[in-house]
This record gives structure tokens, C-alpha cells and sequence, in this order.
């Protein structure tokens, strides 16, 4: 082991349990910072995300086609027609 090496770890209240061996005798007196790596992400099951993301809606599917059936029907008003 170098002078400075970055392992990973997982701290569980004053321990950190680190991922690798650090090659360093029992009762070495280290220098430690902390730094979080972030937030883990769970994988969702398939179609969570969708359902999540779709708000209000998420239990109302019909609600849903209703509203954008009428969104599409006002975006046709007052359009001038496609020359061919």
C-alpha cells in the first residue's frame, strides 16, 4: 500500500467496513476522510417508473387517454391544413 490509497466502504455508526484489505498490521493509526459517493440507486421493477412519473394518473389510465385525446383535439383547432 502507497502513502494514500482510496478504498470504499460502508459505514455502519463508528466502524467502516472497507471492501479491500488495506495491507496495513492490526492497531495502525491511520488518517481517514470521509467523502459519501452518493446515493445507491435501487432498480425499479419493470414499469415503476412509468407508473411513478405518471402522477395523479398513475391509477386513473382512462382519466389519462381522456386528457391527452383532448390535449391532441385542441392542438388541431385553428391550424390551417397541409398542402400536398
Amino acid at each position: 500500500m502507497s502513502d494514500s490509497t482510496v478504498l470504499r466502504g460502508v459505514v455502519h455508526g463508528k466502524t467502516i467496513e472497507l471492501d479491500a484489505d488495506t495491507g496495513l498490521p492490526d492497531g495502525q493509526v491511520v488518517a481517514i476522510t470521509v467523502q459519501p459517493l452518493g446515493v445507491q440507486v435501487q432498480r425499479l421493477p419493470p414499469g415503476e417508473g412509468i407508473r411513478r412519473s405518471a402522477g395523479g394518473w398513475a391509477d386513473d389510465p382512462e382519466g389519462l387517454d381522456d386528457y391527452l385525446e383532448w390535449n391532441r383535439q385542441l392542438r388541431k383547432q385553428g391550424r390551417r391544413p397541409i398542402d400536398p
